[in-house]
């Protein structure tokens, strides 16, 4: 799954600043780099990372680049970059020209502050978020017919950014609004149409970290267990949100910032990456659902801290970048355990059982002793309180007998009201605090180019296939 990590992610209301951004099949990265010189000047960087071996690209112009400037790779090789330019925003691409860099001015985007979406499917397209007194616009800077469209106005404060599906028609957005931060859902091939994705409780503080649309993990971070938290579910599934205590540090931050694709319906066996920073530095953490641990290993020297992908094979790669190899990509295979077998849900009728899988190898890559965590027992007798499964939406792809569909509001500038006593988007959850012991069930709560108008060929309503949930067996020590 490719990345934009955030550069300060543990902030609640951060936006998406990369050390690295990494384009949607993972060919091209960009990034700002500094010049050895006295004055530190900054220029885009360019990364290669499709061939045998990765290389850096200097896209730098006649002047030296803002530090707040924002770059976009696309999978052609050009990288937007949104540079602030008194009261508004200049938007163009970058490419290799011979020996120097051409740039093709797109436009310009009159707003205060301007905020670059992670890359959306298929790569060609470049989202971006501009927050006005009470309401945020999402622009289309590249892809439209002639340079920045704004899409939609939504009302509240929206901030994050991640994509639920691969057509990159789905798009959520953790939006404030009332003093409450929900994450809410936007059709981008029905008109910028919203729904409300994930609410826990009504008076939680509910986002959205990632999702992987193939597996239907997501990793949300919420207020609702009485403090902030680091939770997991299903996106369709009616379980409740789980909070394990294995991502609850007792000390430092820890990220999500890459999940593992190609796990189809198993969400159980999508494992997570995580950057840990702790008072003695930073670590690789991983994690997945079906185990009640996380790993921790040594970051690559020079790591980009925060950026990275997984292949669908497993295969975790770290950009890095050190004195002898300015521009390098460590690949690790990450060791974890069998995934166990799960149960078959009554309520899916083509639900499969999950295979065990075997162990992955990799030589050379060794656990760091005392750093593993385990659940505590705290968590047992943590609070309980209704809460709402996520919201069914997925790509649009055809229904079978056990698909779930559910209908967008059909009016999208009215503001969501969220359903009674805390829900998420439709049907009865809770608050899960996993407990060592306790039952392990865990599942969850919850552009292509915009039209002007309802193209004609598509379905009135989102049909999704319900992922078979999370392990329910409690895993105790073998």
């Amino acid at each position: 799954m490719t990345i934009c990590a955030p550069e300060d992610a543990t902030a609640l209301d951060s936006p998406h600043r990369a050390a690295l951004t990494i384009a949607a099949d993972g060919s091209y990265a960009a990034r700002l780099a500094r010049h050895d010189d006295a004055a530190g000047s900054w220029f885009p960087e360019r990364w290669t990372l499709s061939g045998p071996e990765p290389y850096a690209v200097p896209l730098q112009g006649t002047q030296p680049e803002e530090p707040d400037s924002a770059l976009l790779p696309l999978t052609d090789g050009r990288v937007l970059i949104a540079r602030r330019v008194a009261d508004r925003f200049a938007v163009s691409l970058l490419y290799p020209a011979g020996p120097g860099t051409g740039e093709l001015l797109l436009g310009a985007v009159p707003a205060p502050a301007l905020t670059l979406l992670p890359p959306a499917p298929g790569g060609t397209l470049g989202y971006a978020l501009a927050p006005e007194a009470r309401t945020t616009t999402l622009w289309l800077l590249h892809g439209g017919a002639d340079g920045p469209e704004r899409v939609i106005r939504i009302p509240g404060r929206c901030t994050g950014g991640v994509w639920l599906d691969r057509s990159g028609r789905l798009l959520a957005l953790d939006r404030e609004l009332d003093g409450r931060t929900k994450t809410v859902v936007v059709d981008l091939e029905r008109g910028g149409e919203t729904g409300l994705l994930l609410q826990i409780t009504d008076e939680s503080n509910d986002r959205l970290l990632l999702a992987d649309p193939d597996s239907g993990l997501l990793l949300v971070r919420s207020d609702a267990p009485g403090h902030d938290r680091l939770g997991c579910g299903v996106l369709g599934s009616s379980r409740p949100v789980r909070f394990p205590e294995c991502l609850r540090p007792a000390e430092g931050t820890l990220t999500p910032f890459a999940m593992q694709p190609g796990q189809m319906l198993a969400p159980e066996s999508c494992t997570v990456a995580f950057r840990r920073e702790a008072a003695n530095g930073t670590w690789l953490g991983v994690w997945r659902p079906s185990e009640r641990q996380l790993r921790h290993f040594p970051a690559p020297e020079g790591w980009l801290a925060g950026a990275g992908l997984w292949t669908a094979g497993g295969e975790l790669l770290l950009p890095y970048t050190t004195e002898v190899q300015p521009c390098g990509v460590a690949r690790m295979a990450v060791p974890l355990g069998p995934v166990e077998p799960v149960e078959a849900v009554r309520s899916v009728r083509r639900g499969r059982l999950v295979e065990s899988a075997g162990p992955v190898e990799m030589p050379g890559l060794t656990e760091m002793p005392g750093l593993t965590e385990t659940p505590g027992p705290e968590e047992a007798s943590g609070p309980e309180g209704r809460g709402q499964p996520l919201g069914s939406v997925e790509p649009v792809r055809p229904a079978r007998p056990a698909d779930v569909s559910v209908r967008l509001p059909d009016v999208p500038m009215r503001p969501v009201q969220g359903p009674p006593s805390g829900a998420i988007a439709g049907s009865g959850g809770g608050i899960v605090l996993d407990a060592g012991d306790a039952d392990n069930r865990s599942t969850a709560s919850a552009q292509p180019q915009p039209t002007g108008a309802e193209p004609r060929h598509l379905p009135a309503h989102l049909r999704m296939c319900r992922p078979v949930p999370l392990q329910q067996a409690p895993q105790a020590a073998r």
